[in-house]
């Protein structure tokens, strides 16, 4: 196992701006907070979705698009940077109107409402190609 205690200096609340890109949003946060590392909770509703399941057995990512208004009953996640960019690594649980769930790897998604707290860390972390599971994963 990898870890290290980490200590913050600051936390942020914030509104997505209707019709922006979720994912886009966090990482603009991040960017003018100057997080170099954070982690966030969100909630709030979208107009589309792309989730994506990781098959561990190919190694790749499976897309799941949704064109239809979605309750983002829970999002997490976290900021780091990957290939030179701060980059929000994002998972959610969206709902429709029936209350069926899916959940998984949010790679974008359109903002019909959405809030967002973000506690940034001190130091930054950074991802690195893994070659194990073939995924960019924290030093």
């Amino acid at each position: 196992m990898n870890y290290r205690a980490v200590e913050t200096t600051g936390e942020y609340v914030a509104r997505l701006e209707t019709g922006a890109d979720w994912r886009a949003e966090i990482e603009s946060l991040a960017a003018a907070v100057e997080a170099d590392a954070a982690w966030f909770s969100a909630l709030g509703a979208v107009q589309d979705a792309e989730c994506w399941f990781y098959d561990q057995d190919d190694c790749e990512y499976d897309a799941i698009e949704f064109d239809e208004p979605l309750e983002v009953a829970s999002c997490v996640g976290n900021v780091s940077w990957l290939d030179g960019d701060r980059f929000a690594h994002t998972h959610a649980v969206l709902s429709d109107p029936e209350g069926n769930a899916v959940a998984g790897h949010l790679n974008e998604a359109t903002v019909w409402a959405g809030e967002v707290y973000m506690r940034v860390f001190e130091e930054a972390l950074e991802r690195e190609y893994d070659e194990t599971t073939e995924l960019d994963l924290w030093l």
